[in-house]
């Protein structure tokens, strides 16, 4: 089972609220739903940090967050060693981020696309592997170590 950490703020809300009904033929999907839990105004980064808190504790395998851009989530999550976050507004994104980056946490703009898209998005952000899975010595990996403070 892959378990999702989801949160959103005030602006992607709604669009949360609807990905937590989405399934993925050939996955098993748990949705952790951290918030946040109406459209009421709320600081973007408070929910970033606890998707960031739930990877880093095991609790989720991997995050979603949503924002009007994804943008601020992004920044936001990045800003903990152990996160490389992605904003993605297209398949193509998300797939390389998977492949090259091995991106933990998809940022999705609740303004960019209709949720036919962000359901794509997502289910090429979770079914594409990282390239440097299975060859620890690879280009890939030697690049992503240096993203968390790893040899140069």
């Amino acid at each position: 089972m892959q378990k999702i950490a989801i949160a959103a703020d005030h602006g992607g809300y709604d669009l949360k609220e609807e990905l937590k009904n989405f399934t993925i033929d050939g996955l098993n999907i748990e949705w952790i739903d951290l918030g946040t839990r109406s459209t009421d105004s709320v600081d973007y980064p408070d929910y970033a940090h606890k998707v960031a808190q739930s990877i880093k504790n095991g609790d989720a395998d991997i995050g979603i967050l949503i924002c009007r851009s994804g943008i601020g989530m992004s920044i936001a999550a990045n800003r903990h060693p152990h996160i490389r976050a992605a904003v993605c507004s297209d398949t193509t994104m998300a797939k390389y981020t998977r492949i090259d980056n091995d991106a933990n946490v998809l940022c999705l703009g609740a303004s960019l696309n209709g949720i036919r898209t962000i359901e794509d998005i997502i289910e090429v952000f979770l079914k594409t592997e990282f390239a440097g899975k299975n060859a620890p010595e690879s280009r890939h990996q030697r690049r992503v170590s240096k993203l968390s403070g790893g040899p140069s």
